[in-house]
Parts: structure tokens; sequence; C-alpha cells
């Protein structure tokens, strides 16, 4: 199997995400915040609503270029699925307590969140990369894409008829609270990370993992760039066309989402690779940022919710977001900053990290 260099363009991706992902996890008040930075109600998309989809296809694309490597090294299967299986319990280990902080009260239990769902797909795509081909990988996908669609439309149950697709009122939600206790899915009793809708986000990492089997085997070229852009208008196509029947939704995790999403991503790593990798724009402010947050990306990101717990249980949080409003500023503006300050914090962070070249892989 071939190896190749590591990508600076990766990281940078994945730096940028984890970046927009604290900007609009933390804002000053969830209660002012403007449009683009906050999730669709429902149907539809919005800029924000593509971030989580980036960053597990970004998993999926490391996923592949980093095993590549060590199946190259001939590192034993068994050896790299133990490792597999505790980095995922770890995730999920810490997803699950942070729910919990600053009180840690446990009577009332959460399964399910963005690091649970990480730790979920993580597992599920590294494994799929051991034991099958980069074919049945492809079949997987067309069957979740299509079993999912299949069950959400035309599957009746005995609470609501068959295609009904409502917050809380769908196949995917009734699938979670037959399986698990209703006081473990979220506080409305479902929730955008749970168990069902699972399987199309795995399906986003098996895309992001095809795309890097593809980098491995093509290596960085414009021929590469120009065939993962197809690939990703391709995507968006097909997404849209089924959002016709399906509607592209984050929140259930629609299939139609699923290749909207990764097409885009797709496009946008092959600009990041071209202009990166192959023009060497390596030194310049975006690239420097992304790669510091890229480097560290889940560490930072659990950072980013011990900083926001930090700073609302002294008061920090007030004290600027408040300070700002009682010095006339608008809601919008002063919840803002206080998302940029956010990020800022976690830069600080990564930056001292990543100067030390300390690289936490959880």
């Amino acid at each position: 199997m071939n190896k190749i260099d590591r990508l600076i363009s990766v990281d940078v991706f994945r730096g940028i995400i984890i970046a927009m992902m604290i900007l609009v996890n933390y804002p000053g008040s969830w209660g002012y915040m403007y449009a683009p930075l906050t999730h669709s109600h429902w149907n539809g998309l919005t800029p924000t609503d593509f971030i989580f989809p980036f960053f597990i296809f970004i998993v999926g694309v490391s996923i592949a270029l980093s095993y590549s490597k060590q199946l190259a090294d001939s590192k034993p299967r068994k050896e790299m699925v133990k490792k597999i299986l505790i980095r995922g319990a770890k995730i999920y280990t810490i997803g699950f307590f942070l729910h919990y902080l600053p009180e840690f009260d446990f009577n009332k239990i959460d399964l399910f969140g963005v690091l649970q769902r990480i730790a979920e797909v993580f597992v599920a795509c590294a494994l799929l990369y051991l034991y099958t081909s980069w074919k049945t990988q492809i079949y997987i996908i067309a069957v979740i894409l299509a079993g999912y669609w299949l069950t959400m439309t035309y599957i009746p149950t005995d609470a609501f008829i068959a295609g009904t697709s409502e917050p809380g009122v769908n196949f995917a939600a009734w699938v979670d609270r037959l399986i698990f206790p209703i006081e473990t899915i979220g506080k409305h009793g479902w929730t955008a990370e749970g168990f069902y809708s699972c399987f199309p986000a795995i399906a986003s990492g098996i895309i992001g993992m095809l795309i890097g089997q593809f980098i491995v085997i093509r290596k960085t070229s414009e021929n590469t760039i120009l065939w993962l852009v197809v690939a990703g208008v391709a995507c968006i196509i097909a997404g849209t066309i089924w959002g016709w029947t399906f509607p592209i939704n984050k929140k259930i995790w629609s299939s139609s989402f699923v290749l909207v999403t990764s097409g885009w991503a797709a496009i946008v790593l092959a600009l990041s690779l071209f202009l990166i990798d192959l023009q060497g724009y390596k030194n310049n402010l975006i690239a420097k940022f992304g790669v510091i947050f890229g480097s560290n990306a889940i560490a930072i990101y659990i950072t980013a919710d011990l900083f926001e717990t930090t700073y609302k249980y002294t008061g920090i949080h007030d004290f600027v977001y408040l300070g700002l409003t009682n010095l006339g500023m608008c809601e919008l503006n002063a919840s803002l900053i206080w998302s940029f300050c956010s990020v800022l914090s976690c830069f600080l962070v990564g930056f001292i990290l990543y100067r030390k070249q300390l690289f936490f892989k959880i």
C-alpha cells in the first residue's frame, strides 16, 4: 500500500471546523445570535449546519490517511483494533461526563451528544477501513442511505403514520425511545445525536474515508483535485434531488443531508489541497490558525467546554457579556464578541501546545 506524506490541508480543514464549532456553540446569549450562526429550525440548511458533518467527513479522511500508513508498516490489525476501541471509549466517556459540569448531578442520564457521535462514527469507520474494501464501503453507504430513507418514509408506528418527520415525531426518534429509556435521550425526549440517526452519520464518515483512500492512491495532484470537485458536485446534485422527497435535515441526519454536506466537504477539501499542499500557501495566517486548532482538535474542543463552564461559574461570562450590553452595545454584537473570546481562549491553549509540540491523541 502506498504511503502519503502528512497533508497540512487536512489539519487546516479540521482546525477551522473546530474553531467554527466553538464559535457557534458558545455565544454570549442563545437568544441573540446572527442567523448564519444558528442551526436551521428543521428542514433546510444554514452555514452552521455544515460544521458537524464536515468534521465527521474529515474524521473519515483522517482514518484513511492514518491507517494506510500503519497497514503499510505491517502493523498488526489486532493491535490497531485495540487502540481504536480504547480511543473511541475515551472520546465517548469524556463527552458523557461533560454533560454534567459543573454540578455532576447524575439524577438524569443522557447517553448522547456531539463527542459521543464522533466516537461512534470513528470506531465504526476505522473498523470498516481495516476489514472491508472500498467497494464494500460503497455498498454499505448505499444500504445505509437507502435503508434510512425507506424506514423514515414508509414504516408507520403505533404513534404516527408512515413518513411523519417532525421534531421528536419520526421513525428515528421512535427507534431511540424503543431501545433506550426516554430519560436518557436528551431533555426533549429526542436528540439530534441519537442512536438511529448515527447510521447515516457513519455514512458521512465512510464518504470521507473513500475520499481519503482516493488521495492515498492518486496522491495530491491537480487531477486528484479535479476528481474531488467532480465527486462533490455529483453528491450535491444527487442530494438536492433526493431532498425533494426526503428533505435535507441536519437534526435527523437525512440521507439527502449526507450527500449534500459530503459533496460540499469534498469541494472545500479540494480547494484546501490545491491552495495549501499544491500551491504552498502553508505559512499564511489562516493556514497557521487552522493547523494550531487542527493539531489538537478534540482536546481543544473539550477545553472549550471546560472554559465555558469555568467562565459562567466564576461570573467572567456575565462580566464581559453584560458589561458590553450595559455600555450600550446591542445584544447581537455582544453575544458575537463573547463567541470570539471563546475561540481566542482556545486558540491560546492550542498555540501553547503547538509551540511545545504537544499533541494529544485522545
